[in-house]
């Protein structure tokens, strides 16, 4: 059970925790000082997101990571799942759209300015119906893949109808009010990051 309220930012930073525990092959035991090596995080912000999540770890010891990761699942599973939207249905947001592995949030539906349809039945539909939409679906959540010079003007247009989280694969820096959150995804990046790991094998 939480020990403290959830912040929007811890809730943020549950998906990372999880995901690293799942993968971590240290023990049965882990630190707050790993975790935040690892995630390249504040060891003091680790401590005080966990705490609210499952309470301390032991000194010496740390936590149990199969209590941490029931924690974590437990606080995820509890957060009311929104709505996502994606903006730009070329071929990476139409994949998107149509991938069913997504747990929470559900992609319900993608816009686009030019593209009309559907994907694996969720609709495809023309930006002009985008407030009304959002505002019918209660849409908290924004998928941006379009291209570089839009990505700016599609973010506020998101911010404008009560988008607070926004999941950004457009490879420009966008400006947020501070109150909505911004997942940046860089693709080539990531595959740059592989292919010099690749060749220091």
């Amino acid at each position: 059970m939480p020990q403290a309220p959830l912040t929007r930012a811890t809730l943020g930073r549950l998906p990372d925790y999880l995901q690293y525990l799942r993968s971590s092959d240290s023990g049965t035991h882990i630190s707050a000082t790993t975790i935040a090596r690892a995630l390249e995080l504040g060891e003091v912000q680790v401590r005080k997101d966990l705490s609210a999540v499952c309470g301390g770890g032991r000194p010496k010891v740390g936590y149990c990571k199969a209590e941490l990761i029931a924690a974590l699942e437990d606080a995820l599973r509890h957060t009311k799942k929104s709505a996502a939207v994606i903006v730009g249905a070329g071929r990476l947001g139409t994949a998107l759209l149509g991938f069913d592995g997504f747990d929470a949030p559900e992609i319900i539906a993608a816009f686009d300015t030019a593209v009309t349809g559907s994907v694996c039945g969720k609709p495809i539909l023309p930006m002009t119906e985008f407030r009304s939409f959002c505002q019918l679906h209660d849409i908290r959540i924004g998928i941006i893949t379009v291209p570089v010079e839009q990505a700016q003007n599609v973010c506020d247009t998101m911010v404008a109808n009560g988008i607070a989280a926004i999941w950004n694969f457009a490879p420009v820096k966008l400006k947020i009010p501070e109150k909505v959150i911004l997942r940046q995804e860089n693709l080539a990046l990531s595959l740059a990051h592989l292919n010099l790991l690749a060749n220091q094998l």
